[in-house]
């Protein structure tokens, strides 16, 4: 689905000397590489405050520990998601309240949302899914009116730009309350490791962030909130650096397969090709179909007969997974999430695709669907 090496061999000289670098200064956890690459995120994404952590879980968790939030209080998140997103919410005694998507961005769906809110609301987790933007422009109007507190899961949309109704623009992850990314190897934005990073333009919750992520301490030795050890170390920093200049150069190259699989798939009858929304840049972390009349499962495994690699995120949505059965998810009605986890398949998708492999890709999808 991604391959990682190729895309190393080009950068190899820079990040050999990178990883050589701190390991002579012998400066691991907090040397001044994760700080270079905090400013320079800043710098990218428009944001006054980054806070890296260990990783995109640990992100999304010192998030909403951020907030003051009690036990019982409801989290309105999408069920169509990495498990992630939902887990931390359920992680700190949080309600997680599930919601509908919308059908062609498979994001969170505002009008789902706002049916959602309850007195018990306090925040919400829109997910930028597959590289496309939540419509974050209605999702804050409701936020605002409802005074909730909005933390964005920006694990698969680093680098995309969101579009106002008056032209102006901004990154996703930069648009709520909080941001959160990870930087899992596969990311767009990966390192050669765990890790993730925390935005917010608000001062306050950034002091709360940063002493979350450190033991609760801003002083040593002195805590003054609960809080867990969430470091990003020097060495994934200091490739992260590298590989953040060459992000745009990565999201041009996913669009450009992006548009070879959208002129090849979208002419054939019962495959419905990613919409590219209005309002966003989609940086096409997954490529992902949507089949009706197409035997998905069939598909996915005459593939794999095929050395053609393929996933299906997600197979089960998260309200029906039974960590959440304490929660009351079984009851919950999403009729188009299930039929969506039914229908999905993710193409391979990456920096260094070349025309080959887009063609047998692409053709034996064909052939599955033509002798079928």
């Amino acid at each position: 689905m991604v391959d990682l090496m190729t895309q190393y061999q080009k950068i190899k000289p820079e990040v050999d000397e990178a990883i050589l670098s701190v390991i002579e200064k012998a400066q691991f956890i907090n040397g001044p590489e994760v700080s270079l690459f905090q400013k320079e995120l800043e710098d990218y994404l428009n944001v006054k405050h980054v806070i890296p952590c260990a990783n995109g879980t640990d992100a999304l968790q010192i998030a909403l520990m951020s907030l003051g939030l009690k036990p019982g209080d409801e989290v309105i998140t999408p069920s169509f998601t990495y498990i992630a997103t939902t887990e931390v919410i359920a992680l700190l005694g949080l309600k997680p309240v599930f919601v509908e998507v919308e059908g062609d961005t498979f994001c969170i769906n505002p009008d789902a949302l706002r049916s959602a809110i309850t007195s018990k609301t306090k925040a919400i987790v829109p997910v930028h899914l597959y590289g496309q933007a939540a419509n974050m422009e209605a999702i804050m109007e409701i936020a605002n009116e409802h005074g909730l507190a909005v933390v964005e899961d920006n694990a698969q949309a680093i680098g995309s730009d969101y579009k106002y109704k008056n032209g102006s623009s901004a990154k996703t992850g930069t648009i709520g309350h909080i941001g959160c990314t990870s930087f899992f190897p596969s990311k767009n934005l990966g390192c050669y490791g765990d890790g993730g990073a925390i935005f917010t333009n608000n001062e306050d919750l950034a002091g709360k962030m940063r002493m979350i992520a450190n033991h609760g301490q801003s002083k040593r030795y002195y805590h003054d909130v609960v809080g867990c050890n969430s470091r990003l170390d020097s060495i994934q920093a200091a490739i992260l650096r590298i590989k953040l200049r060459e992000l745009d150069g990565y999201i041009a190259a996913r669009r450009s397969v992006a548009d070879h699989y959208d002129n090849f798939f979208s002419k054939i009858e019962g495959i419905t090709v990613p919409v590219r929304d209005k309002y966003s840049t989609h940086v096409f972390h997954q490529y992902t179909l949507i089949l009706d009349g197409i035997n998905r499962d069939g598909l996915h495994h005459y593939l794999a007969e095929h050395d053609v690699p393929s996933m299906i995120y997600y197979p089960v949505p998260a309200h029906r997974q039974k960590m959440f059965e304490t929660f009351g998810s079984a009851d919950t009605v999403l009729e188009l999430t299930d039929w969506l986890t039914e229908r999905v398949i993710s193409l391979p998708i990456h920096t260094e695709m070349e025309q080959d492999q887009l063609d047998h890709i692409c053709a034996t999808v064909k052939n599955f669907i033509t002798n079928k």
